[in-house]
């Protein structure tokens, strides 16, 4: 037995589990201290475009190589692994542990201000390891005072005003009093104030976003459509029609009322319905390609990542979209939103309804890869970051 291990067990136990964290946290400290990641090496086009710390869903990561596409610019995505999370693909990233350590700290800002022209801030969240700042603004002063081209991306909870989408919205699933509605109605609020002071280049990832920020250009999400046309099945060649429900975010899905309905017709032996839960992202093509109709939501009124990966499957996608975003995305791009509608009063017709009429149910899956790959392959939101990223006078 060593000497502290004997001290330990003669301490009460307050102190013992004090002593045992801080010795936690210095093992840790010392990990951390012992080494940097890797930071990508420094490109030598004009245009030099930076994009963190969030990579929600991917997209950070996936708006980066858009944006190589495009003439003499290079681009990287940063993001934080905070543990129990799948973590998605990037360029470079650090444990949330090390946010805010000094050593890295300095090794990062010195990295992103000596290597970026454009830094792109998800979320307004801190990007230079300023861990203490309950957002990004003293990193974006920073950058701009080193002659950094900033614009910040929002996609979603980050900035939609719950108040407001409560009074637009049927089916919204913020309620006054509730405690994520209360604290995303302050979050919200603060980015708005900070969108106003700052000025900056605002992109919104949904178009449904567009109604709490009116200035801001819609960014589309961005998938490769391949690994999940190449895992789809043909439809319907199963014993029973599979019905599958990813509750990323249960409350805002509307997973609890998908659960009833689906549940139900799964015991009546109508459907086999998967609940997906603990999943990585890279099985989730076969796992998608699997299922003949995928449900993705009910409460919010949009479409994103995972409709748009089910699209591209070719399966049946059944969501509450709305009228004002499918209005929108065709006013925008001259396309129909290919996804089934429904809500929670009507999700057992549709699905009993699509179940009943399976060819003109495969005709509506069949417009999804094609939706895809004009809106959401990569292409159109490289042309969305064309007006930041390429000044007006070279093309």
């Amino acid at each position: 037995m060593t000497v502290t291990r004997s001290i330990r067990e003669h301490l009460p136990a307050p102190l013992a589990r004090t002593a045992g964290a801080v010795r936690r946290r210095l093992r840790g400290l010392r990990y951390s201290y012992a080494q940097l990641p890797a930071f990508p090496p420094v490109a030598t086009t004009r245009v030099r475009m930076l994009v963190g710390p969030t990579n929600s869903a991917g997209q950070g990561h996936a708006w980066a190589q858009a944006a190589k596409t495009l003439p003499d610019v290079d681009a990287v995505s940063f993001s934080l692994h905070r543990k129990g999370q799948f973590q998605f693909q990037n360029d470079y990233g650090v444990p949330l542990a090390w946010f805010g350590q000094p050593r890295w700290q300095r090794a990062q800002q010195q990295h992103v201000l000596a290597s970026y022209s454009h830094v792109m801030v998800e979320s307004l969240r801190p990007i230079l390891g300023s861990r203490g700042y309950p957002d990004a603004a003293a990193d974006i002063a920073t950058m701009l005072d080193q002659g950094i081209n900033v614009s910040l991306l929002f996609h979603g909870s980050d900035i939609r005003l719950p108040s407001r989408h409560a009074k637009r919205e049927q089916w919204s699933p913020f309620t006054p009093g509730d405690e994520l509605t209360e604290r995303l109605e302050k979050q919200a609020r603060r980015h708005a104030e900070l969108i106003d002071s700052l000025g900056l280049p605002v992109f919104v990832s949904t178009v449904d976003l567009l109604d709490d920020v009116p200035d801001a250009q819609w960014l589309p999400v961005a998938i490769d459509p391949a690994p999940w046309q190449q895992a789809a099945r043909p439809l319907f060649s199963g014993e029973k029609p599979v019905i599958a429900h990813v509750p990323s975010n249960a409350k805002l899905k509307g997973t609890e009322e998908i659960d009833a309905v689906l549940t139900g017709l799964h015991q009546s032996g109508q459907i086999e319905y998967r609940r997906i839960t603990g999943v990585a992202h890279d099985r989730m093509p076969s796992v998608i390609g699997d299922a003949d109709i995928v449900v993705d939501q009910l409460r919010i009124g949009l479409y994103g990542v995972a409709a748009a990966e089910a699209l591209a499957a070719g399966r049946i996608v059944v969501s509450y979209v709305g009228d004002a975003v499918r209005h929108r995305v065709r006013s925008l791009t001259g396309r129909e939103v290919p996804i089934v509608e429904a809500d929670p009063d009507t999700l057992g017709d549709v699905v009993t309804g699509l179940i009943a009429d399976r060819d003109a149910a495969a005709e509506r899956a069949a417009a999804g890869p094609g939706f895809v790959a004009e809106l959401h392959d990569g292409r159109r939101s490289a042309q969305a970051l064309t007006s930041w990223l390429i000044a007006k006078e070279i093309l």
